[in-house]
């Protein structure tokens, strides 16, 4: 049978196994990889970053969408890291290992599942987590494609940025986009085809499908004196709301500020017939940094204000305002109707 015809159910688990693992990076954090009952990884901090994430066929992406495009191995397997490599990254540290489960039906393409071992290597080795890499995983058999990643990080030495720092004072900045992702999933779920799309409406949606966390942007706030820190994955609102709660305070934020995140989006707008700031108040799946510095600091690079922090008036004051009015929240809720 030609290779681009076999599917996972022809393979025998080792044989599908060993088609994965010359695909993946190796780092020296790793001390026992795949191949055992668990990996042994390095923790030369004494202390461990944890965290993990799913993504779920029909409900965080889709294989084929109304535009035509056809979601990729790789774009999963891209996107599978890039959400986890962010979390570690939100808490001012670097992430050092990955453990990967991949659930699939029987009939799923090998070359789609080399192809999604290929988007995790790519993914680490791309976005700049170089003392990372895939340290086991497990394959499973299911009805739908569903992936689970748990990633394990360190902070050098750094104590971990928090969401509960945040100080009336404080600016609010973010490091990364806001509202590329939340474009390029609008643009998948139209009816325009993906073929006829300009090259910039194409790179909305390939922050859909592979975002781009600015993996630099964390252990440098951590150094640069963050007083709060989190990832942008549910909406600049939902999140900010998350973060003033946490600390007890108040974000006031910049519309001028935010406008100019919006600006770029406006012919993704145009062609959809709709308004390009909702995407930059509520999508959140670019995976940038949300954090609050004390004033009078220089912001560390790639990190812009869009804001301050505020001292609760009244209860139920905190959360997230927009020239000192209060706003719908907005955002991802995974049980929301």
């Amino acid at each position: 049978m030609p290779a681009e015809q076999l599917t996972v159910q022809d393979l025998s688990e080792s044989e599908l196994l060993a088609r994965i693992f010359p695909r993946l990076n190796h780092s020296p954090g790793i001390l026992l990889g795949p191949g055992d009952d668990a990996a042994l990884v390095a923790a030369p901090d004494g202390r461990s970053l944890i965290s993990i994430d799913t993504q779920t066929q029909d409900q965080d992406f889709r294989l084929e969408w109304n535009n035509g495009y056809r979601t990729t191995g790789y774009d999963v397997g891209w996107k599978a890291a890039a959400q986890n490599l962010s979390d570690i990254n939100a808490m001012g540290g670097s992430a050092t290992s990955l453990v990967v489960s991949l659930t699939m039906p029987p009939d799923t393409p090998v070359v789609w599942v080399e192809a999604f071992a290929d988007g995790l290597t790519a993914a680490i080795v791309g976005l700049g987590a170089p003392d990372c890499s895939v340290a086991g995983g497990d394959l499973g058999r299911g009805r739908e494609l569903s992936v689970t990643v748990a990633v394990v990080g360190s902070l050098g030495g750094l104590p971990p940025v928090l969401r509960s720092g945040a100080k009336p004072g404080d600016v609010v900045a973010i490091a990364g986009t806001l509202g590329r992702a939340a474009a390029g999933w609008a643009l998948l779920e139209s009816r325009h085809p993906m073929q006829s799309l300009d090259t910039e409406l194409q790179a909305l949606v390939e922050n859909q499908c592979r975002p781009q966390p600015p993996l630099a942007a964390g252990p440098l706030a951590a150094r640069g004196g963050a007083t709060a820190m989190m990832d942008i994955s549910d909406g600049l609102l939902r999140d900010g709301g998350r973060l003033a709660s946490a600390s007890n305070v108040t974000l006031n934020l910049d519309p001028v500020a935010l406008e100019i995140h919006a600006m770029p989006l406006e012919p993704a707008a145009l062609l959809l017939g709709c308004e390009a700031l909702p995407w930059v108040l509520g999508g959140g799946e670019d995976h940038g940094l949300l954090a609050t510095f004390p004033a009078g600091i220089q912001l560390p690079a790639g990190f812009t204000a869009i804001g301050s922090v505020e001292a609760v008036v009244e209860p139920p004051g905190r959360g997230v305002r927009i020239a000192g009015q209060a706003v719908d929240t907005v955002g991802w809720d995974h049980f929301a109707d």
